[in-house]
């Protein structure tokens, strides 16, 4: 028996599938509810287990969601925001965004953009460590909460793969 969303959470994430194609959102509903249902690693296979897909055939077609099929990052980051500022932000105020670059140290032949960066964990004023890997950058919406009565809290938006400038200099597409 495979899971299915409640009518009200439907509601909420239907906001979403303007960036998605209809076949791609059906695909995406199902690996989003299985993200939430999964203990443990949230592989593909993983979340496809936890709503009963464990066994189904083709299941390879999930798979394509996140490394093929077409869909707007940015359109869902839009419409995020919006929901985001709706729901949080006061018509006077100003908005205040964050933004945080990740590392993502990936190894492997077909990872070409890959780049060389400096390690800021492990780096001070006085030592550089570099180290290897993906770059990601993330901006955030800083707001409060309206129940927390203090603090600010960063709610991501956007986050985005920023190859290095070795990349785009020897990339074909240059």
């Amino acid at each position: 028996m495979m899971l299915k969303f409640p009518p009200e959470f439907q509601q909420v994430i239907s906001i979403f599938s303007s960036s998605f194609r209809k076949t791609v959102w059906q695909k995406s509903t199902t690996l989003l509810l299985g993200a939430i249902c999964c203990p443990g690693s949230r592989t593909v296979c993983n979340v496809l287990r936890a709503v009963g897909l464990g066994t189904a055939h083709r299941f390879d077609k999930f798979h394509r969601v996140l490394s093929r099929d077409r869909w707007s990052v940015l359109g869902m980051g839009k419409v995020l925001l919006k929901a985001l500022v709706d729901q949080f932000i006061d018509l006077d105020s100003p908005l205040v965004f964050g933004i945080d670059e990740t590392i993502e140290r990936r190894w492997g032949a077909k990872i070409n953009k890959r780049g060389i960066y400096r390690d800021p964990v492990r780096s001070s004023s006085t030592h550089m460590v570099k180290c290897s890997g993906l770059r990601w950058m993330s901006i955030m919406l800083l707001t409060g909460l309206p129940w927390l009565k203090q603090g600010t809290w960063a709610l991501p938006v956007l986050t985005a793969l920023c190859p290095s400038e070795r990349f785009y200099k020897t990339s074909p597409f240059s």
